[in-house]
């Protein structure tokens, strides 16, 4: 398996085809002219040919990396991706019940989650299993939600890696408030908080962007903006570039190219450094791609051209990194050989992982809901157990 080919190997219909019926002429012409648009200024230290290129203010967030932290990036990308791919795959076989696929946004979360420090503290959406790897949290324990058989899978006090938020937006406040404790405790760690750009139209974020900056919280809100909010374009969701939000509250606002790790590693070092320094908040706006569904449930389809994706797909981020590993000799083929047996080793402890994972106790809901017990849980569990005992004893029929 050639995990830098995962994205282009994706079954794809062409926007003539049956699915993609809905996809009028006027939404042809939109979606080839965001493909024909210029590229946006942002953040860019390795081309998509990858070609190293310089930036005054940036560079010395990397300047100092060296060659084994660079493969190791390389290799982190490339196991984040397999181990997305089997969850994926055992979402069709009917092992999960949904999963919800970073394919294409490796660098972003790779490169801000090698950023962050063990003291920092990390408030994720269900999309950041890159940033679990670079946290420590086994990728295993991120699918049991997805499984339905626990509510999170992990201590978040153990890896500073708070439990995945299902609802759009919220974390943002919870960061926010952390780094406000933070703050009070006089710690000189940082916060950051991931959400998408669908999630920047909420009202949770726009608060939590006035609470950071009243109140100078340590937080970097990252956004990655992979370009659709479900089947929202970008077009729909606001009328200036993300980034630029963060003017009118009163802090700093970067786009980077997300699809560049070396450069989402520098900008986000910066970003988690002023915030130590009791600089406040800044947000981080990374320019990346969805490409695969926005979960297992939705077909991308029937709102996007393979065009959009084509052209996305030549700015790979793990394909960028091997070229540029290639072209100054960091890596052999031995290496490559060796990462590629690793990353088979992964999907098969995953596949075996899931497969042995145990139902809950079906009463263990009740528990913990009150620390002395409540009469009314206590009816409803009694009235649950009733359930359970109608039904017929099947066995052996």
């Amino acid at each position: 398996m050639t995990v830098e080919s995962t994205a282009a190997r994706q079954p794809r219909r062409s926007a003539g085809g049956k699915a993609g019926t809905t996809g009028t002429k006027r939404t042809t012409t939109r979606t080839t002219a965001r493909t024909a648009a210029a590229e946006p200024e942002l953040v860019q230290l390795l081309t998509p040919e990858g070609e190293r290129v310089k930036n005054a203010e940036y560079d010395r967030y990397v300047d100092g990396i060296t060659p084994e932290e660079l493969r190791g990036l390389y290799r982190d990308m490339v196991l984040t991706r397999r181990f997305d791919a089997e969850a994926t795959a055992l979402q069709r076989q009917g092992e999960l019940g949904l999963w919800a696929s970073l394919l294409g946004q490796e660098a972003a979360q790779i490169g801000s989650g090698r950023a962050t420090r063990e003291d920092d503290y990390v408030f994720p959406t269900y999309r950041e299993h890159g940033v679990a790897w670079c946290r420590g949290v086994d990728p295993t324990n991120l699918l049991g939600m997805f499984r339905g058989v626990n509510n999170g899978g992990w201590d978040p006090n153990e890896n500073n890696f708070h439990l995945y938020t299902i609802v759009i937006g919220s974390q943002a406040l919870h960061a926010t408030g952390y780094a406000m404790g933070i703050t009070k405790d006089g710690a000189d760690s940082a916060v950051i908080a991931y959400f998408g750009d669908g999630a920047s139209s909420q009202g949770d974020v726009s608060e939590a962007f006035n609470f950071a900056a009243v109140y100078n919280a340590p937080v970097v809100f990252f956004c990655q903006n992979n370009q659709w909010a479900i089947s929202e374009s970008n077009e729909k969701q606001t009328r200036v570039p993300l980034y630029q939000r963060a003017q009118g509250f009163g802090f700093p606002g970067v786009r980077v190219d997300g699809n560049d790790v070396l450069a989402s590693l520098a900008v986000t070092r910066w970003a988690l450094e002023r915030a130590r320094r009791g600089e406040g908040p800044a947000l981080i706006e990374a320019w990346t791609y969805r490409m695969g569904a926005h979960t297992t449930s939705d077909d991308p389809t029937r709102y996007r051209h393979d065009d959009e994706r084509a052209a996305w797909e030549a700015k790979d981020p793990i394909l960028r990194l091997r070229r540029y590993l290639e072209s100054v000799h960091h890596t052999d083929e031995g290496f490559f050989a060796e990462l590629e047996t690793e990353s088979e080793a992964l999907g098969k402890r995953v596949r075996e992982a899931v497969r042995a994972m145990q139902d809950p106790d079906h009463f263990a809901i009740f528990e913990n809901v009150y620390a002395d017990g409540h009469a009314l849980v206590d009816e409803e569990r009694a009235q649950f157990a009733a359930y359970q005992a109608s039904f017929a004893d099947v066995e052996g029929v």
